[in-house]
């Protein structure tokens, strides 16, 4: 089996595949984080929990985007599962051509969903769309070419920044309202971080579709905490919120 890790700037997503079944899923806080200790006893005890022996990992694939956290990782694969983990990186086997200016620039994570969006939907043209802390699209070409993306803050960092920086707007739970004109202040706030993020959404999506492609649409994916948020607005060929997971799967696969 191999234990999957996307590291980001919220959580540590994991995942556990036999063969390419994804068996197990997680979250931990990425904020947490202080130890190697820490994070072996806790991959350690998750696994246990759900009936799979620890002896049964037998790699780990890491997609950080938290400098910080790589070293703590990579003790506690080493001290807990005898295993140095795979840290997918530009520059290592993927399948893709980056034609990023600064190759190194582009996230772990947005490779690995690249990686398996090509394996899904190979020779198409896609856009993924991954709702993490921050909302990112990456463009691939049916060539198997990364251009590049749109970064866009999340629609949990936009509402932090209301209720941080006013007197009185609250922090709100963030759902798709009933109607788009709120008659109080917390469904304002909800339409407001909705219906903004789905109008920059479907903007982007078409700006993209015709500068990258021509005016011909392409594969539009979906992944990540927020996407099922948006799954009836018709803006997604399909959904596969643990994308990231199986990139880092195939990106070991590819070694």
């Amino acid at each position: 089996m191999i234990l999957c890790l996307d590291v980001g700037n919220s959580h540590i997503y994991g995942g556990v595949f036999d063969q390419d079944q994804l068996v197990l899923q997680f979250r931990y806080a990425s904020t947490a984080v202080s130890t190697s200790d820490q994070l072996g006893v806790f991959f350690r005890q998750v696994l246990a929990e759900n009936n799979i022996k620890p002896a049964e990992i037998t790699e780990i694939s890491v997609g950080s985007v938290v400098p910080s956290i790589d070293y703590s990782i990579r003790s506690a694969g080493i001290k807990y599962f005898n295993i140095d983990p795979f840290f997918l990186r530009a520059g290592v086997k993927t399948g893709l051509k980056i034609s990023y200016k600064n190759p190194l620039e582009v996230g772990a994570d947005r490779i690995a969903c690249a990686i398996a969006a090509t394996h899904q939907f190979p020779q198409q043209n896609i856009v993924i769309v991954d709702f993490g802390t921050a909302t990112t699209f990456d463009i691939v070409k049916k060539d198997n070419n990364y251009v590049g993306g749109v970064i866009m803050p999340g629609i949990k960092i936009a509402m932090n920044a209301l209720n941080e920086n006013t007197a009185k707007l609250p922090p709100v739970n963030i759902v798709r309202p009933e109607f788009i004109v709120g008659q109080t202040t917390i469904a304002n706030i909800q339409s407001g971080l909705y219906y903004g993020h789905l109008g920059a959404i479907t903007k982007i999506i078409e700006e993209i579709s015709k500068e990258a492609f021509d005016n011909i649409k392409p594969i539009i994916l979906g992944t990540g905490g927020f996407c099922h948020l948006f799954e009836n607005e018709n803006i997604f060929t399909t959904i596969i919120p643990e994308l990231v997971l199986h990139g880092l799967r195939l990106a070991y696969a590819k070694q």
